[in-house]
């Protein structure tokens, strides 16, 4: 791209590119997702009354985009875990987290400028997973963009997406939490840099790849690092999620029902059933008013026929007058 070669990135880039994950990015990747499972109510509990439950827990944690791309491509789940290096690493981070004597891991990586940190590299970690998944699909089904994308953003938030399964190890079964029906922002990022891998290996994007993953490696890392100086859960396109879902995803305004209709004309003259009405279940209290409003009718027409009949008498009483 011209203007990144303008800028004097694209050795950025290329070392980016090039920069190997193992040990220190994982570890980091490891240290916040396990901070983020200890952080989670009952998981301490769990780590007492069951650890073999926690471990497997935190494996999900770790590994869950890898076993779920490859359970969506049809290749071994466990080949996630094939790596030992990996695995030893992350165990031994998993003890030291939950397990530490005095908490001093988990107190130490709490502390603001090291979790930044932490983040931060975990995020740089995030774009080679989404990638990896990307070409993982693209090696299966050439140039299918629904199933890059759908694999790249199980391999970049498989921990999210499995988080029903994660909680059910521990003995919680809570669906309303489902990732799909209110989603994090690790879920909408891996989602969206997804979407832009995909479209960039199947050359919808003028871009070169590594200048795509230098570009969506910083905004990962200044956005994140916004939001945890900021304390805030928004991210730079929450003004543009809910506008376009309120332009194509939300509800109609209902029209206005009949009864809110003649509330809105304003007082008027009430009607002997408007005033009698009762609520169903009310049979008793809704017929005594009825019998009320008949028992007023006929007292007003018999006042009516004792006038009409005064008014008669005093007429003919008029003419006796008149004729004596």
């Amino acid at each position: 791209m011209d203007l990144l070669a303008f800028l004097n990135v694209n050795e950025l880039s290329l070392g980016m590119a090039k920069l190997p994950m193992y040990p220190l990015f994982d570890t980091a990747h490891y240290i916040v997702s396990l901070m983020a499972l200890k952080e989670q109510p009952g998981a301490v509990a769990v780590s007492r009354r069951s650890p073999l439950a926690c471990w497997f827990s935190s494996m999900l944690f770790c590994f869950g985009g890898a076993i779920l791309s490859n359970l969506m491509l049809a290749e071994p789940p466990v080949a996630a875990l094939s790596n030992g290096g990996n695995v030893l690493l992350a165990s031994l981070i998993w003890y030291l987290v939950f397990y530490s004597p005095q908490d001093l891991v988990h107190r130490s990586a709490s502390l603001l400028p090291i979790r930044i940190v932490l983040s931060g590299m975990k995020e740089v970690t995030r774009t080679r997973k989404v990638l990896a998944g990307v070409v993982q699909a693209q090696t299966h089904y050439k140039d299918a963009i629904l199933v890059m994308i759908a694999v790249g953003w199980a391999k970049g938030a498989g921990g999210g997406l499995m988080s029903n399964f994660e909680q059910l190890i521990r003995g919680v079964w809570k669906p309303e939490t489902n990732e799909l029906l209110k989603m994090s922002y690790p879920t909408k990022v891996t989602l969206m840099g997804a979407v832009i891998f995909s479209l960039q290996q199947c050359q919808y994007l003028p871009l070169q790849k590594h200048h795509l993953m230098f570009i969506y490696t910083v905004f990962l890392v200044v956005n994140k690092t916004t939001m945890m100086l900021s304390a805030s859960s928004s991210w730079l396109f929450s003004p543009v999620e809910g506008a376009v879902y309120s332009v194509l995803f939300a509800e109609p305004s209902a029209e206005p029902s009949p009864a809110s209709a003649s509330q809105a004309k304003g007082p008027g003259r009430t009607s002997s059933s408007d005033t009698c009405a009762a609520p169903q279940g009310e049979g008793k209290a809704a017929s005594e008013c009825q019998n009320g409003a008949v028992a007023s009718d006929s007292e007003g027409e018999a006042a009516a026929m004792s006038g009409t009949r005064d008014r008669n008498q005093s007429q003919s009483s008029g003419r006796s007058k008149k004729t004596d």
